[in-house]
């Protein structure tokens, strides 16, 4: 019986980043650094990878996909794909937050702190005893607690890989945004469109 394939795939920054695994081992990564283009970039990028490592979309096992904190537009992009690949394969689709794709395979308790917007991080801390979630806050004022350790892995591969290990737990959420602050989009002060029955 061959290994199952994850593939992993992120939106949520200013990239375009993608994975392949086959079991544990890593067939095929890249990222893209770009402030915009992802939605253009991503299908292309997925299939470039797939091609690289002689597959088809078929062969594929498990999705994982970023879910944020990040960009608002970016993590749409990649939780609608993830959604889309997963109704039309058949597949399930799992949702992975930047600071647990962070904090993969780092020793526990952790601190991950991932840069965000002026001077601000996004951090959590992971095997402290206390459930937490992503949090954003100026980096030179995080509470006390361990000492935020960098990535040992790249972005999109920690998001296979974390498919790869839930893809057979039963009752998996879809994958679902995690915003930590409202949209800089005010809501359109024109009144919609009379909708008739």
């Amino acid at each position: 019986m061959a290994e199952a394939l994850s593939l992993g795939f992120d939106t949520s920054a200013a990239h375009c980043a993608a994975a392949l695994l086959q079991g544990d081992r890593l067939l095929v990564q890249r990222q893209e650094d770009m402030a915009r283009g992802q939605a253009e970039r991503l299908f292309p990028l997925l299939e470039e990878l797939l091609v690289e490592a002689d597959l088809g979309w078929r062969d594929l096992s498990v999705i994982g996909c970023g879910i944020g904190p990040g960009n608002f537009t970016g993590i749409r992009i990649s939780v609608a794909a993830a959604r889309g690949l997963a109704l039309s394969l058949g597949i399930p689709a799992i949702g992975v937050s930047a600071t647990e794709a962070a904090a993969h395979g780092l020793p526990r308790p952790c601190r991950v702190a991932l840069p965000a917007r002026a001077g601000e991080v996004i951090w959590q801390d992971f095997g402290t005893g206390q459930a937490t979630r992503p949090q954003q806050a100026p980096a030179h004022d995080l509470p006390p607690g361990p000492a935020p350790l960098p990535a040992v892995m790249p972005l999109a591969e920690a998001i296979a890989r974390i498919a790869a290990a839930r893809r057979d737990q039963p009752d998996l959420p879809r994958p679902a945004p995690i915003y930590l602050r409202p949209a800089d989009a005010a809501p359109a002060r024109d009144r919609g469109p009379l909708i008739l029955s």
